[in-house]
């Protein structure tokens, strides 16, 4: 018997092997004793998110309502389910720096990679350089509801310099929000977070939401400071998130009991 042979009748060895061969066999029906779901089932959306009622928008008009020509891009984006409108606030000054907004939002479910797009490295990828990153919350109030929701969300600062260009170099800021599995979020660590501990659900999802104000004026594009950002965010927000939540996102309480109809 070769020295190998005689390794492999070790009792120690033989031992190991069998316990090894008990847990492979017997871990997928502990794992479905104890409830828990390894593999996500998607959730269809209410109605696709290119059909959001535009009067519910009001006053906000859409102005444009894009869509990727480019598989190679929508494969890269990983979903198909989007929404990327251009908007303008009619009550807004001619000349304001909030007049104009871009509305891009995503949707994924089942068992999507987890929160691979974000600008802080989509605009950095396109030729614009990041200068910081802040975390900050809002508080929308929720039609029929007493109590605000607080939202938090990031907003990255950005700089841009035009080649070939004398124009000084410009700054305007891109802000983005989630909501997963029925929570919003306020950045991608935390989007991962609740998508990590959904361990007793069968379904999954998560929705980006990102925008981006700008204006107008005689000299070109203008875009705001951090406090008529947010006064025009939580606007946009107190607008645009009940409608995604009453007319598109699933109903969380119906997955979480399996409610849900599988597409």
């Amino acid at each position: 018997m070769t020295q190998s042979n005689r390794s492999l009748l070790n009792p120690a060895f033989l031992t190991c092997a069998v316990i090894l061969a008990l847990f492979a066999a017997t871990k997928t029906v502990v794992i479905h004793a104890l409830g828990v779901h390894l593999t996500k089932l998607p959730i269809p959306l209410k109605k696709p998110l290119e059909q959001l009622d535009v009067k519910k928008l009001e006053p906000y008009i859409v102005r444009s309502r894009e869509r990727i020509a480019n598989q190679d891009v929508v494969e890269s984006l990983g979903t198909e389910e989007y929404l990327n409108w251009t908007l303008e606030d009619p009550q807004a000054e001619s000349d304001s720096p909030t007049k104009y907004f871009t509305l891009f939002i995503t949707y994924y479910t089942g068992n999507p990679d987890m929160v691979p797009h974000v600008p802080d490295e989509c605009y950095a990828g396109s030729g614009n350089t990041k200068l910081k990153a802040d975390t900050l919350s809002t508080e929308i109030l929720w039609p029929g509801q007493e109590k605000p929701v607080p939202i938090s969300m990031q907003s990255v600062l950005f700089s841009r310099q035009e080649k070939n260009s004398l124009t000084p170099e410009t700054q305007f800021s891109v802000q983005y929000c989630f909501k997963a599995n029925g929570e919003f979020c306020g950045s991608r660590t935390e989007t991962r977070a609740v998508l990590g501990s959904n361990f007793f659900i069968k379904y999954s999802y998560f929705a980006k939401i990102e925008w981006k104000f700008y204006g107008m004026d005689y000299a070109g594009l203008i875009y705001p400071n951090q406090e008529q950002m947010m006064q025009a965010s939580q606007k946009l927000l107190a607008r645009v998130l009940p409608i995604l939540e009453e007319d598109h996102w699933p109903d969380w309480e119906k997955a979480k009991r399996g409610e849900i109809i599988e597409p």
